[in-house]
This record gives structure tokens, C-alpha cells and sequence, in this order.
């Protein structure tokens, strides 16, 4: 595994756990507004951190910490990911993965091997306009759709979550998100942040809360559970 940072302790990054989040390198989309844009774009730049010093680490706050949280980038690049868990969870971890979606192929596998207990995988925008949100022109939406569709029926926590801007969402957006993935269990909407990491500096705002509360009505009509997340 290709582990770039590990952030020792979260209250926030697996629902109703105490974790650690660790960190792989390299993504399969360039999502404009992605805020760990080093990861991304140039990870063989970034500090590694070997699986012996992360295991030793694990190994010590076993008793401490629930759960580890897989993020990125895109872990699902990562062709030891699956073995990887493995170890962690005989160490008694559970596991949280983030993903963008696109290898619906690894993400069946580490379901039906039940190597995950939680997946968090964004939803860009509505499949319509899923490729300038996700930087590539003419993207098919077909894997990001199937691993929706895996998730809904896989039998585990999960939730879909979006990080909206004025730029790239809209009503007729969240219309459209709504119909693909209603039934999901838990949905979120999260307000794009500016910061020194994002790929595309200052191009992006965040909608205002009374925008993102309109929203989530909208969404409520066929996703049975809507929260904002990081809104007062």
C-alpha cells in the first residue's frame, strides 16, 4: 500500500467511531475542486509511510481506536488494498472506505468478502453533467452507477455525500440526484471550502445555507435520510 499520511485521531471521519484516517496516493478523476489535489496529481512526491511504522502504530491503539477510515485519492487504485484490510481487521479494526465509485469490480469483492463495515462514496452531480464536475469530457457515468447500485442493496452502513458548489450544482442537479439514488439510506450535502490545497484555487463557493436547506427538502422526497454536513 502507497500510504502518504496518517492522521492519528478522528471523531469525524467514521460515524460514530473513534478513528485513524490514512491516506493512499493517486485518483482516477481531476475534480477541479478536489482539496487533497497533491494526492492526486503528484503523489510519488509526497512522504510515504511504510506499512511496518503504520502497523506499529496500529498495534499499539488497538484497545484506543475503533476503526480505520481509507481515503485518498482513490484507494481502490491501490492493487493490495484488499490485503491490506485484511491485516488491519485481524487486528480487530473496522474498516471504512472512501471511494469515487469508478471500480465497482474491487468494491464487490471487498463487500462479498465482508471486508468493510461502512463506504462512503461521493455522488459528483447528476450523471448528466458528471464530467465537467470530475474534469474529464465525455465520462461515462456506467461504473460510478453500478457501484450506487451495490452499495444500495449491500447490506452495511453506507452513505452517498456531495460536495455542492454554485459552480458545478443546481436545483435541477439535486432534481436529478434524487431521482437516481432514491432509497439510498443516508445522503449528505457538504459546502465546498476554499483552501491552499484545492486543485483549482478561488474558482469555487459554497452555496448559502438557505440554498443547501431548499435543497435537502427537495432530496427528502425520495432519499429517506438528508443531512448537511460542516453547515451551522
Amino acid at each position: 500500500m502507497q500510504i502518504h499520511g496518517l492522521q492519528k485521531l478522528t471523531l469525524l471521519d467514521y460515524p460514530g467511531h473513534t478513528a485513524a484516517t490514512i491516506f493512499t496516493g493517486g485518483c482516477n478523476f481531476r475534480c477541479p475542486y478536489c482539496h487533497n489535489s497533491e494526492l492526486v496529481l503528484q503523489p510519488e512526491k509526497m512522504p510515504m509511510i511504510s506499512e511496518e511504522e503504520l502497523f506499529k502504530f496500529l498495534n499499539l491503539r488497538a484497545k484506543v481506536l475503533d476503526g480505520i477510515a481509507i481515503t485518498g485519492g482513490e484507494p481502490t487504485l491501490q492493487p493490495d488494498l484488499p490485503e491490506f484490510i485484511a491485516k488491519v481487521r485481524a487486528l480487530g479494526y473496522k474498516i471504512k472506505l472512501d471511494t469515487n465509485g469508478q471500480s465497482p469490480a474491487i468494491l464487490e469483492k471487498l463487500l462479498k468478502a465482508n471486508m468493510l463495515d461502512y463506504v462512503a462514496m461521493d455522488i459528483k452531480n447528476c450523471r448528466e453533467r458528471y464530467g465537467d464536475t470530475i474534469g474529464i469530457p465525455n465520462f461515462r457515468t456506467d461504473a460510478v452507477e453500478a457501484s450506487v447500485e451495490l452499495l444500495k442493496h449491500c447490506g452495511i452502513h453506507y452513505e452517498f455525500r456531495t460536495t455542492v458548489a454554485t459552480e458545478l450544482h443546481d436545483t435541477e442537479a439535486m432534481a436529478s440526484i434524487g431521482q437516481w439514488i432514491a432509497g439510498a439510506r443516508h445522503y449528505f450535502l457538504q459546502p465546498y471550502r476554499d483552501s491552499d490545497n484545492v486543485m483549482v484555487k478561488g474558482r469555487f463557493h459554497a452555496p448559502d445555507p438557505d440554498t443547501l436547506r431548499t435543497w435537502k427538502e427537495l432530496l427528502a422526497k425520495t432519499i429517506p435520510l438528508v443531512d448537511l454536513r460542516g453547515v451551522e
